[in-house]
């Protein structure tokens, strides 16, 4: 690059920064104040831009994408720093821009409508809106000029704001076919079939259909990594004893995390693979993504004993631990795909590159190990994968198994630090209350299957945030960022928390969780129930500037919040045994039980949520003392087992509040001996709705357990 080149790049960036800002600069969202010096005049969503519409009788233009979106940042490097593309959209359009994780009701309306026009969406969403906020046109990335088939962002500028002027009818008319198109998509039904495992056998015969025998995963490149889909064949084969859907869930969660989707040195999974192999990722790495698979990979170790899901789980949540905990214990959204203005760029690598921090011979080693090549594999460097098993690399090299894997073990380590000294990605720092709830579910379960207090006191201190920094007045609040709590909770943050919740129970006893839980549960009902059809609105009366009252039940990155508070209501039941539950849970099911079956890619939780309503109940009560050790063998049978459908709750001996608070507890006292001296502990088993005899030794609540493999076999 020439000298005159690096000064024009430098004062185009010095000019950026020295541009006055514009309205973005006084909001919390990282992603708005990416924005806050582009010579676009921005506003956030909010009656200020609107009544400016109305006024000027001007379309709005709504951009809408997040932090770690690459093509976001591609637009606004090519499109929103251009001052002559900026003046276009500043003379002719009132310009919005919104992060659609602070505001997903209004990613997900305005990306329906654009699914609609298109057949296609994603990020960076762009939708031209009346004064009124109804959608009439829109795509995703527009590039500057004409490329790939796609038109240029100025051409498409002059020609919405020239339809605007001159064709007024046709716009409205297009405006409201739309907005009924969305309204239809949210108009649910409730099946009038009974719910049956059929549905389960039809859901999975599809995913078969579905299935990569080669690679692993569903479909074809690009390739995202369906954890709920995972979890949902773990609980067919826990069912019914068919080793494919097992083999099928096993093969997948091998090749991720051999692939170049998984972090080999820090650990953590990025967002999807560009290819059908899980080699070359996109780069942004989302909370939600680690929180949902390394819950997957702590129950697949649960089910099968192999260590190796287990060190992917803990090096996962170590990751999240280290890089994306904050000090006041709430999780970061994500981390960037690009540092330095390159897509990968802090984790890719040459053969030199590692040589010279290995040296000669273990660089060479470990090359192939992890599949670098002089030609590579993405833009001339390398992402690092596991191509090979080491058995054959270590044939190869003259050695051992357990000689190449503490050669690669040290590598990972000085590659790691070396690393550490480039320009890291971006983070983007604001704490999301659902997908906090997810990841806080999965450090509680990891605490319990794993046996790791330090998890176990992650995910409090997470709890204690969650309930103080995101609630107020007994409500939670979506986001917070900058010390600041802001925007309604939407339903499936209140879901998220509360599953969490209900996960930290299970892990300490503490019946505070449980009280916590269903006084958010209580809420949630209240301001998102629909008392007509069932189910469950994303947004509540609060949220007043949405033109669609949306239900959401597809679980696509994230669970839908319906699908969550399904199975929520069905762990609520069994704790409590208020038939109220039930019902809501079944009022769910069946709303969305024929998307379900033509679907059943996109409802892997709540497929998993309708396993649970159709399987056998199975609640155990313990009664007795934490510290002894016919106690810790007890909790440790349970925590070996891979029992979906369980609930589990615990009283100690001197405690008379657990009893009041979770009814399943209730007139559980333990057995005494002939001396009238209680039990260690004493566990009581109901299955089904009928109950065995209490016992008091381990061998006899083994005897009451399900088996560690599947409920039957094939």
């Amino acid at each position: 690059m020439s000298v005159a080149s690096t000064l024009g790049e430098n004062e185009e960036a010095f000019m950026s920064e020295k541009r006055h800002p514009n309205r973005l600069i006084h909001e919390t969202s990282p992603y708005l104040r990416q924005h806050a010096h582009n010579p676009v005049d921005w506003y956030p969503w909010g009656e200020e831009a609107f009544e400016r519409a109305r006024r000027e009788d001007k379309p709005i233009l709504l951009s809408i994408g997040y932090s770690a979106c690459h093509w976001c940042h591609v637009m606004e490097r090519e499109s929103f720093e251009n001052e002559e593309i900026a003046r276009l959209m500043n003379e002719h359009f009132i310009n919005i821009k919104v992060d659609r994780e602070e505001r997903p009701d209004l990613d997900a309306i305005y990306m329906s409508a654009v699914q609609a026009m298109t057949g296609h969406g994603g990020w960076p969403l762009t939708v031209f809106l009346t004064p009124e906020g109804i959608p009439f046109y829109g795509g995703t990335y527009f590039p500057p000029v004409d490329r790939h088939g796609l038109p240029a962002f100025p051409r498409v500028l002059r020609a919405v704001a020239d339809a605007y002027r001159t064709r007024r009818g046709e716009i409205e008319k297009a405006g409201r076919e739309l907005l009924a198109h969305v309204q239809a998509m949210n108009a649910w039904r409730p099946s009038e079939r009974e719910l049956t495992p059929q549905v389960l056998d039809t859901a999975y015969r599809a995913l078969i259909e579905q299935f990569d025998p080669t690679h692993g995963g569903f479909g074809r490149a690009p390739k995202f990594p369906a954890p709920m889909v995972l979890e949902f064949l773990l609980r067919v084969y826990r069912r019914t004893g068919d080793a494919y859907a097992l083999q099928m869930v096993e093969q997948t969660l091998v090749r991720m995390a051999r692939g170049g989707i998984y972090d080999q040195l820090g650990g953590g999974f990025h967002r999807y693979a560009v290819d059908a192999q899980w080699l070359i990722p996109h780069f942004e790495k989302m909370l939600y993504d680690n929180a949902l698979l390394a819950h997957v990979y702590v129950i697949a170790y649960q089910l099968t004993g192999n260590a190796f899901y287990r060190e992917i789980a803990e090096e996962t949540l170590d990751y999240v631990r280290r890089e994306m905990t904050g000090p006041h214990g709430g999780f970061y959204a994500a981390q960037d795909a690009d540092s330095e203005g390159e897509e990968g760029r802090f984790y890719i690598w040459t053969p030199a590159e590692i040589r010279a921090a290995l040296g000669e011979r273990e660089g060479e080693i470990v090359c192939r190990y992890f599949g670098v090549t002089e030609w590579g594999n993405f833009e001339g460097k390398n992402v690092l994968s596991v191509p090979r098993d080491p058995e054959v690399i270590a044939r190869l090299e003259g050695l051992t198994v357990s000689e190449l894997m503490a050669i690669v073990r040290r590598a990972r380590r000085v590659l790691y630090e070396r690393r550490q000294q480039r320009v890291k990605p971006h983070r983007d720092e604001k704490v999301l209350a659902a997908w906090n709830g997810l990841m806080l579910r999965s450090f509680a379960r990891a605490a319990v299957v794993l046996e790791r207090d330090d998890y176990y006191q992650v995910a409090r201190r997470n709890a204690e945030f969650l309930l103080t920094a995101l609630r107020r007045d007994g409500a939670l609040w979506h986001t917070f960022a900058e010390g600041v709590a802001k925007i309604p909770a939407y339903q499936d943050d209140y879901a998220c928390v509360i599953d969490g919740l209900l996960a930290l129970y299970e892990a300490d006893f503490d019946p505070r969780w449980f009280r916590e839980a269903r006084a958010l549960t209580d809420v949630m009902l209240e301001r998102f129930w629909d008392a007509e059809q069932g189910g469950f609105f994303y947004t509540s009366a609060e949220h007043a500037d949405v033109i669609v009252r949306v239900k959401e039940a597809f679980d696509n990155a994230t669970p839908s919040g319906n699908s969550v508070a399904a199975e929520v209501f069905l762990r609520l039941y069994h704790l409590t045994g208020e038939a109220a539950y039930w019902e809501r849970a079944h009022a769910i099911l069946r709303l969305f039980a024929e998307a379900m079956q033509r679907h059943p890619y996109g409802f892997g939780r709540m497929l998993g949520a309708l396993d649970v309503m159709l399987a056998p109940a199975l609640e155990i009560a313990l009664v007795g003392d934490r510290q002894a050790p016919e106690t810790r063998a007890m909790r440790r049978l349970l925590a070996e087992r891979y029992m979906p459908h369980a609930v589990v709750a615990f009283r100690p001996l001197d405690d008379d509040e657990a009893p009041r608070v979770i009814p399943l507890l209730r007139d559980r006292e333990p057995l005494r001996d002939p001396e009238g001296r209680p039990a260690s502990c004493t566990a009581y088993v109901c299955e089904n709705f009928i109950c065995h005899r209490p016992v008091t030794r381990p061998e006899e609540l083994e005897d009451l357990l399900p088996p560690k493999g599947p409920a039957t076999r094939a």
